[in-house]
C-alpha cells in the first residue's frame, strides 16, 4: 500500500447514528484503519456514538491521530469522545465547522443525516466562494448518495449549479477510488 504524503489530515462528516445497514459500520471502520495506515489524521465532530465514534475508534485502534471538535452543548447529546488525541470544545456549530476546515487538508462525507448535509454543503459553498481550495469528497457507500448525485445533476441541468461548481464535489463508492481522486485534485 502506497503511503500518501500530500495530506496530513482529513475531515470526515458522518452520522451520529449507525444507520440500518451494517455496511455503513463496516466502511467507517475500513476508512478509519485506512487513514491510520496512511498516516493521515482524522478531524471530525468529536462524538463517540454512531459512525462518528466508529471511525474515530478505528483510527485510534490502528495507531492514528484523531482531533474531535464539538460544541459544549453537544458534549452530552453526542456523548463527546474523551479518548481522542485532541478534543476541542467550542461554543457554536459555526466555530466547529471553521476549525474542522482549518485543520483539514481535504473532506470526506460518509452516510449521515441533516448535520452531515449541512457540513458538506457549507464546505462546498466555502470552496465555491474561494474561501478554501481543498478537495471535497463524498463516499457513496452502497448507493447511499445516489439521490444526492441525481439532485446535483438536476440542479446542473436547471442551470442553478454550473458545470464548474458541480465539479467541486468528488464522488466515488470506494475508499481507494475516492482517495485517489482527492489526491489528484
Amino acid at each position: 500500500m502506497q503511503y500518501l504524503t500530500t495530506m496530513k489530515s482529513i475531515a470526515v462528516f458522518c452520522g451520529s447514528s449507525k444507520g440500518n445497514d451494517p455496511i455503513y459500520t463496516k466502511v467507517a471502520n475500513e476508512l478509519g484503519k485506512y487513514l491510520a495506515q496512511q498516516k493521515i489524521g482524522l478531524v471530525y465532530g468529536g462524538g463517540n456514538i454512531g459512525l462518528m465514534g466508529i471511525i474515530a475508534d478505528a483510527v485510534l485502534q490502528s495507531g492514528g491521530k484523531v482531533t474531535g471538535v464539538i460544541p459544549h452543548f453537544l458534549m452530552k447529546k453526542e456523548v463527546g469522545h474523551t479518548g481522542l488525541t485532541e478534543l476541542i470544545l467550542v461554543d457554536t456549530m459555526h466555530q466547529r465547522k471553521q476549525i474542522m476546515c482549518d485543520r483539514a487538508d481535504a473532506f470526506i462525507t460518509m452516510p449521515g443525516g441533516f448535520g452531515s448535509m449541512d457540513e458538506l454543503f457549507e464546505i462546498l459553498t466555502w470552496k465555491q466562494l474561494g474561501l478554501h481550495n481543498k478537495p471535497i469528497g463524498v463516499l457513496n457507500v452502497n448507493g447511499y448518495y445516489d439521490h444526492l448525485v441525481a439532485l446535483i445533476n438536476h440542479m446542473n441541468c436547471e442551470q442553478f449549479v454550473p458545470d464548474k461548481t458541480k465539479e467541486l464535489v468528488i464522488i466515488d463508492d470506494s475508499i481507494e477510488g475516492l482517495m485517489a481522486k482527492l489526491l489528484s485534485h
